[in-house]
């Protein structure tokens, strides 16, 4: 299946746009982040509470849960496009920023796909793990099959997972080819897969490179830029789902989603489904 380690060339000094002049002020900023930190807090108490009340949130909570952190963060959101379908599916978007983690939650909820190394991660990587994430070790070939098994099994089940094919962030003005075995774990459970496409805009029609997380660029540095931005909003299109057995080998089915994706970025939006 080969190896699952890209690295986009995007870098801070590269790819982010400079400071808008109408930056929010700091007051301004700092509220926004504190919101941010203690949506997440609330979040994190939830994944550490009993598996019981875990399992008997709704999933329109938890959605609606999603889309006020990114709120909090003083991202407009503006979710449109095709029905999502319950039952096993698999999820996958184009990689920019952090926020597109709780955007795709905002679809659907699903179990997220991350690399290995977050599992490791001081605070973060206990409840990351209690979440239900999947992990991927992006660094060990033969640990893939093992990986694709374990997607597999979880879309049989009738979970929904989402998954970042290109399998790094890119600035959002460039992006990358969608890696090919998370498309294979689609095709052994035999479950739909949804594309959505993801777009950060500041006051205009060009895509805004504010929110990127890419290259060596802190995560608090990264927060900052997007809680002290103006004007910040995500377009969240869900693209028609693709349904099994319209593709035979993972090869195609990932080429057919990478298109969804990354093309037609000249279309008219369709119908809004939700603005906040």
């Amino acid at each position: 299946m080969g190896g699952w380690l890209p690295v986009a060339p995007c870098t801070p000094a590269a790819c982010l746009e400079p400071s808008p002049r109408a930056a929010a002020a700091v007051p301004r900023a700092v509220l926004r982040l504190i919101a941010v930190a203690a949506l997440l807090l609330a979040g994190v108490a939830v994944v550490l509470a009993p598996s019981g009340l875990r399992r008997g949130l709704p999933a329109s909570l938890v959605r609606r849960w999603c889309r006020w952190v990114v709120r909090a963060a003083g991202v407009r959101v503006r979710v449109t496009g095709a029905a999502v379908p319950g039952g096993g599916l698999l999820l996958v978007a184009n990689h920019v920023s952090w926020l597109d983690i709780p955007l795709l939650a905002a679809v659907r909820p699903a179990r997220m796909l991350a690399k290995s190394e977050i599992r490791r991660w001081p605070v973060a990587g206990g409840p990351t793990a209690r979440a239900g994430v999947l992990f991927i070790e992006r660094d060990r070939p033969r640990a893939l099959p093992g990986t694709v098994d374990a997607i597999a099994r979880a879309l049989r089940a009738g979970a929904a997972v989402a998954a970042f094919p290109e399998g790094s962030t890119w600035c959002g003005r460039t992006h990358g080819p969608f890696r090919r075995a998370v498309f294979q774990a689609a095709l052994d459970a035999g479950v739909p897969v949804q594309p959505v496409r993801i777009r950060y805009r500041s006051g205009g029609p060009a895509v805004s490179t504010t929110p990127a997380f890419v290259g060596a660029d802190p995560l608090l540095a990264s927060l900052w830029r997007v809680v002290s931005a103006r004007g910040l909003r995500a377009e969240v299109e869900v693209r028609p789902v693709v349904p099994p057995g319209r593709h035979r080998d993972r090869r195609s089915l990932a080429r057919a989603l990478e298109n969804e994706v990354h093309g037609d970025q000249g279309k008219a939006p369709s119908k809004s489904m939700c603005v906040l």
